[in-house]
């Protein structure tokens, strides 16, 4: 189970999302502000921190640059009235990992709760084996026993993701979220040529296949 901290000084917006998060399945913890939100990450673990900008003592801005500098590497969603793209550069520049403008949809804020934690899931793990195959996630690399391939990234994201649970059928909408982002102006054919590329590369190995589930996705079944 999962345990994720809520930062906001408005007790009511704070309640509400925790609700929605715990109905969800979350172990969930609230903060008021930034200074209360660094007194419970110095006394419990966190997976993942869900933050609003306008707070006193120390706003969201402040809060994640701090985390960042400290160290801190869980994901952060940003949940904020302030929609100005301005806002947003600003809040990334911070080291958020998403933002959302509220009036809060519930039902995406779960969706891209899940998708942040998968991705830190994916760069929890940083090694993977299947056969005589090894996957370096720091290296970007896939050693097979005769050689060394090191992949441009969203490639060997997209491979890693695929191994990190063989048999299980990846959408083209979970792929492109996951590895390329929520925001991102590619569209599901960019998994395509990804995936041609990867076959290209290792379809003559005996570890794994790459294959279509037609009208769904793509899985990897690993044959060793």
């Amino acid at each position: 189970m999962f345990d994720i901290l809520v930062v906001d000084d408005n007790d009511s917006i704070r309640k509400l999302i925790e609700a929605y998060l715990v109905r969800a399945g979350y172990r969930v913890v609230g903060a008021s502000d930034g200074v209360d939100a660094m007194r419970v990450l110095g006394e419990r673990h966190i997976d993942l921190m869900i933050a609003d900008i306008m707070m006193p003592r120390m706003d969201g801005y402040t809060l994640t640059r701090d985390l960042r500098d400290a160290g801190y590497t869980f994901p952060i969603l940003m949940v904020t009235a302030k929609e100005r793209i301005e806002d947003k550069v600003q809040g990334f520049r911070a080291g958020t990992d998403d933002y959302m403008v509220k009036p809060i949809d519930f039902e995406e804020m779960l969706l891209r709760i899940e998708a942040l934690l998968r991705r830190a899931r994916i760069s929890a793990e940083r090694r993977i084996v299947a056969g005589n195959v090894v996957l370096d996630y720091d290296a970007l690399t896939v050693s097979t026993p005769e050689e060394t391939v090191t992949l441009p990234q969203k490639e060997f994201y997209l491979l890693f993701k695929l191994l990190s649970q063989p048999g299980r059928i990846f959408t083209r909408f979970d792929l492109m979220e996951e590895i390329w982002g929520f925001d991102s102006e590619s569209d599901e054919r960019t998994v395509d040529v990804h995936i041609k590329r990867l076959r290209d590369r290792f379809g003559h190995l005996d570890a794994f296949q790459i294959v279509t589930v037609r009208g769904l996705g793509y899985k990897v079944e690993k044959t060793v």
